[in-house]
């Protein structure tokens, strides 16, 4: 199934103690390429998320985002630095006696201090935190996929489309090629004619060479034979489950190197108005592809 590399999904899951928002967004890429941003605690938990992305997404550049709340303040470790608040008493104590001060220093003066009182998370299970983010995960990723599914048939049927407007403008080559040497052949017995008016003689052997020359330097045949051939793969691989980008990215470079060829053998006006037309459809083509996994 054709899929783009373009989606958009959210997940939301939760128990009594965690809550977490998943957002994941993907766009084209080369390769598989995966970053992760989450709360630095739960870090540990980056080759498993992505372990699990890369079962469902195979091609494009996937950003994760992951929030995490905490709904239960026993989650919480709450530290006094004894240290830092004696070493601020201290530092007071003595401005105040070195500048004659007579206040009382008291306990939320000292509580306004920063770093005394810090609030940290407490370690949680991996497994329990795990469950409880997969299925957030999994829902983004569904969502996610769904929706590169869903651009993933638009651009298959705007690129069957394009594949038979080059398999038209294909036909009109193939039935104009055999038409273009029976018309060089007339242009040059008319000419030959002209001259045998003017009493000079014209060797029938070199005529006949020179039309067989000019027949064998402009065959197209076995270009438009792979052409073809080119364009019923494309087609077919665009049913397949696996993903198939640079596949379709290959192919279309052997149909431009094809159609090419065609263009510089040929020196007919209408042939060179479908090369034109097949480059011009091949090139909407490559773009499209850019996008597919």
């Amino acid at each position: 199934m054709l899929k783009s590399m373009t989606g958009f999904g959210r997940g939301e899951s939760g128990n009594s103690d965690y809550n977490f928002i998943v957002e994941i967004k993907t766009v084209n890429h080369r390769y598989n390429d995966i970053v992760v941003r989450m709360p630095k605690h739960i870090n540990y938990l980056e080759e498993k998320i992505k372990s699990v992305i890369k079962n469902k997404i195979r091609r494009g550049r996937v950003e994760v985002y992951i929030d995490l709340q905490y709904l239960n303040d026993s989650n919480l470790d709450i530290k006094i630095d004894m240290a830092l608040a004696k070493s601020y008493k201290l530092e007071i104590d003595r401005m105040m006696k070195e500048l004659n001060i007579k206040d009382e220093v008291k306990l939320h003066h000292m509580l306004m201090f920063p770093e005394i009182i810090k609030k940290e998370k407490k370690e949680c299970e991996e497994d329990v935190i795990w469950q409880c983010l997969k299925i957030g995960l999994d829902d983004a990723l569904d969502n996610v996929v769904d929706m590169r599914i869903k651009e993933g048939a638009i651009l298959k049927k705007d690129m069957e489309n394009q594949i038979y407007k080059i398999e038209e403008n294909l036909l009109v080559i193939e039935k104009r090629a055999p038409m273009v040497i029976l018309e060089y052949r007339d242009k040059l017995k008319t000419r030959v004619n002209e001259l045998l008016d003017r009493e000079i003689n014209v060797d029938e052997d070199r005529l006949n060479y020179e039309i067989a020359f000019y027949a064998d330097k402009s065959d197209i045949n076995e270009e438009i034979v792979r052409l073809k051939s080119h364009s019923n793969q494309f087609l077919d691989s665009l049913n397949q489950w696996e993903p198939v980008g640079r596949k379709l990215d290959f192919i279309l470079q052997e149909m431009n190197r094809e159609i090419n060829t065609i263009g510089s053998k040929s020196e007919d006006l209408i042939i060179s108005n479908c090369v034109v037309n097949i480059k011009s459809e091949l090139e909407k083509t490559r773009e499209q592809v850019q996008n597919v996994e």
